[in-house]
């Protein structure tokens, strides 16, 4: 099964990583896992006031920070996954990663760093919900 990690670097983000390690049929060479990460954009005040290279440095810095400790989650379970980052809008870009990547599952934290967003379910599952025609597994 092909599957696509949505990953903010949450708690619920955790959560979905010792989910996955404590479900044994998640764990082995059965599936194909890619993690995504997406950057909120930087205001563009703020970007034009600190210049393109800052920002890109700042991007860098904060998915690093995001996606090392879920490298090392699969590399502990010996499982050679794929990684990237981009910035946009969370739930857009979820979705669409789904689609064009013809993923088989989608799977994410019920909330995250937006918690305030929604009180139910986070602002970003909520839109890849309403987008994504990929099956997402949500995990609180």
């Amino acid at each position: 099964m092909k599957i696509l990690i949505a990953a903010d670097g949450s708690e619920y983000t955790r959560r979905m990583l010792a989910y996955i390690a404590a479900q044994p049929e998640w764990l082995g060479p059965r599936h194909a896992y890619h993690v995504l990460h997406v950057e909120p954009a930087v205001p563009h005040r703020a970007a034009a006031f600190v210049g393109p290279d800052a920002v890109r440095r700042f991007h860098e810095e904060d998915a690093d920070v995001v996606l090392a400790p879920i490298r090392s989650f699969f590399e502990q379970h010996g499982i050679a996954a794929q990684y990237h980052w981009e910035v946009g809008q969370r739930g857009h870009a979820i979705a669409r990663e789904a689609e064009q990547g013809r993923y088989d599952l989608v799977m994410m934290g019920s909330h995250g760093h937006g918690e305030l967003a929604n009180v139910v379910l986070g602002s970003t599952t909520t839109q890849v919900l309403a987008r994504c025609r990929t099956p997402v597994l949500i995990v609180r």
